[in-house]
């Protein structure tokens, strides 16, 4: 057999095996992670409630603050509302003026205020913190799709009751607010550490 004849048998059958194991191999593929919107969030910088109210606090000036306008609003009840970020912790008060039964009743509406978001959270850590007021406060972090994040109230048990939440006006899942709930908890943070009662 010729060396030329023999070359050409050999080419082929390299070529065919060549084509055949490039046209049978899986493409190397690797998906990309899931990827989030990029959140660019201001420094954080305070200002003092104006008066007007039994209490008082520092809070972002980031934020704007607006009289609750439900039904079921009294007089001190405010929204602090993050226009850019569609965040909003609405904040309630109320004078126990020494009425245990008010007392126990607001603690027990904190508590189920809380429990109703069970359904959709994965956890709630409750914990208390004290404040260099000496204030306790409980706070309660919800994880999970919950519409509500992030809890708090404190009371002297004779005469205030604070308390608040955090609320989104988005439908973005809350994985992809981390960043968010995380920037507007730090600015809660300083709400409950600058609280005074008037």
């Amino acid at each position: 057999m010729p060396v030329s004849a023999s070359l050409r048998g050999l080419s082929a059958a390299l070529s065919f095996l060549l084509l055949a194991t490039g046209c049978s191999s899986a493409p190397d593929y690797t998906p990309k992670p899931k990827g989030y919107n990029r959140i660019d969030l201001p420094p954080h910088s305070y200002q003092q409630l104006a008066p007007g109210h039994p209490y008082t606090f520092q809070y972002s000036q980031q934020a704007r603050i607006l009289r609750d306008s439900s039904y079921l609003a009294q007089p001190h009840w405010l929204n602090i509302y993050y226009p850019q970020l569609h965040a909003n912790v609405q904040i309630t008060y109320a004078d126990l003026k020494g009425n245990h039964q008010l007392y126990n009743k607001l603690l027990e509406d904190a508590r189920k205020l809380t429990s109703k978001h069970e359904i959709k959270a994965t956890a709630i850590d409750e914990s208390t913190m004290k404040t260099p007021n000496g204030m306790r406060v409980s706070v309660f972090e919800l994880q999970g799709e919950v519409p509500s994040q992030f809890q708090f109230y404190t009371t002297d048990s004779t005469r205030h009751f604070f308390r608040g939440a955090l609320y989104f006006r988005t439908a973005t899942a809350n994985d992809s607010l981390a960043p968010v709930i995380e920037y507007v908890k730090q600015d809660v943070m300083k709400l409950l550490n600058t609280l005074k009662y008037q």
